[in-house]
Order: C-alpha cells, then structure tokens, then sequence
C-alpha cells in the first residue's frame, strides 16, 4: 500500500468510526460492491470516497464522476486523494474536468489540487487552463496565492514557451517572483 492509500485509509477509518462497513469496503476486491456505493442512496460521504478511490486506483472508470466531486470539494485531503486517483484512472475526460475546476473562478478557492493534477496530466489542457488561472490570480491583493504559485511551478515543470508572457507578468508580484525566475529558467527560449 502506498503512501497515498495508507494516508486516505486511516484518515476514512477514523471518520467511519472504524465500523464493520469500512472494514468491509476497504478489503473487497469486488470492484461491483464498490461501484454500488458510489449510487445507492444514503450512503456516507467517506464510503463514497473509499469506493471512488479504489475503483480510480484500478482503472475503472465507473469513479470518474465521484472523483471529480472530490477534487472540488472543501476539505484540501479529499481533494488530494481524488487528484491522486484520478491521476491513475486513465480517463480521457480528467483533463478536461480538472481544467474546468481550475478555470471556476466562483470556485477557485478549491483549485489547488486541480491545477496540480493538470500538471501531472502534462494533458493538451494543461497550459491553457494553468495559463488562465494564473493570470486571473496576478490582480492586485488576490487572496489566492498558494493558486497561483502552483500554476507558476507548474508551467514551468510543463516547459511550454506559451507560458512565458505570464511568467513574465508573474514577476513583477513578490510573492511570485522568485517561483517565476526558476520555471522561466525551464522553459525553451524562443529563437
């Protein structure tokens, strides 16, 4: 069990109660029982989660959608796990649904984990959407700039020459300037 899956099992453990319903979910390998819970009514938040994260990590893309919710979700470990899951799923439509997580300004105070999953994706996505949020977060006083910093790392671990007017905007905003140097420094120079 990786780091990510011991992580996402102990902290649905405790939310569970540690219940004989957990233990259940967390040992079948019977990927139709965990795709039941992701649609059977009145089941519990972390037995949706445990299910849509499982499935995700086996490649059955029956998760993508509770995934999807996860990765936009208020709580930062949720969104975590579900970009991790994701990430593994193999599915063509992530990138697209990561980049409109990341691009929701009415919800760009979950986009986080989206705009590092479009990184990871390294998807035909992933710049637009990185290059998008990020000039969006380069307004005077932004709230969000843990947002915006992983969108300047990002474009820079992605090395596309589209991003470099905006890295080069980036620079002029303090708490950017230093991340924008380095991911400038990645990308190809223009010849």
């Amino acid at each position: 069990m990786d780091e990510e899956s011991r992580s996402l099992t102990e902290r649905l453990r405790r939310e569970s109660g540690g219940s004989a319903a957990f233990e259940r979910l967390a040992a079948t390998g019977d990927h139709d029982e965990l795709a039941e819970v992701l649609t059977a009514p009145a089941q519990p938040l972390w037995a949706r989660e445990l299910a849509a994260f499982r499935l995700g990590l086996t490649g059955d893309r029956r998760a993508f959608e509770a995934l999807v919710l996860l990765l936009n979700h208020r709580d930062p470990p949720r969104c975590a796990s579900a970009a991790y899951a994701l990430a593994r799923l193999d599915d063509p439509r992530t990138a697209r649904a990561a980049a409109a997580l990341a691009t929701n300004e009415l919800r760009v105070a979950y986009a986080l984990h989206p705009v590092r999953l479009l990184v990871e994706l390294r998807a035909p996505e992933s710049v637009p959407a990185l290059i998008t949020t990020l000039r969006r977060r380069l307004r005077p006083h932004d709230p969000y700039r843990r947002v915006a910093l992983a969108c300047v790392e990002g474009l820079g671990a992605l090395g596309d020459t589209r991003a470099t007017p905006v890295l080069d905007e980036a620079l002029a905003h303090p708490a950017l300037a230093e991340a924008a140097v380095h991911a400038l420094a990645r990308i190809p120079r223009q010849r």
